[in-house]
């Protein structure tokens, strides 16, 4: 199978250096994010969840570590909205071309704007989604910041 997805092919395009890293995904994982961390052997703090907003009725992505749950009122005040909530997996699947457990803040259909928790900004790198169920992408976060010019905040309960 290609290693190639969307969001690879958007950091190679950008010269933004990264790591891909594969793991098995386990699509019966209770949290697919904490599951990814333990089969790379990463902390749970270093593995980012991409998770599909509807703040406003308009999309936005929020990038949040594995092991919290976002609190969707520092969300929407971060990003200047009134009312947030999680997007239908139907619909997430469908407005950025990724399967839900595969879903990347890189290389969706079109440009949302995407959210960082500033925890983010304590690590050298951290793991996003890289596009497809199995694969993760270690990327500095000033990188990923740079390129989708992510709001960063605190966004965890």
């Amino acid at each position: 199978m290609s290693t190639t997805t969307p969001a690879t092919q958007v950091l190679k395009k950008a010269s933004i250096d990264f790591e891909l890293v594969e793991y098995d995904y386990d699509p019966d994982a209770d949290r697919v994010g904490l599951q990814a961390a333990e089969a790379i052997g990463a902390a749970p703090s270093e593995v980012f969840k991409t998770l599909m907003i509807e703040l406003d009725r308009k999309p936005v992505c929020a990038v949040v570590p594995s092991d919290c749950e976002v609190n969707m009122k520092k969300l929407a005040k971060a990003m200047g909205g009134k009312s947030a909530q999680m997007m239908r997996p139907t619909d997430a699947e469908r407005m950025t071309g990724y399967k839900v457990g595969g879903i990347s803040p890189l290389g969706q259909r079109r440009a949302i704007k995407t959210a960082l928790d500033d925890s983010a900004l304590g690590l050298k790198k951290i793991y996003i989604n890289g596009g497809r169920r199995g694969y993760q992408i270690h990327i500095t976060p000033q990188d990923l910041i740079g390129y989708l010019g992510c709001e960063v905040a605190d966004l965890t309960r």
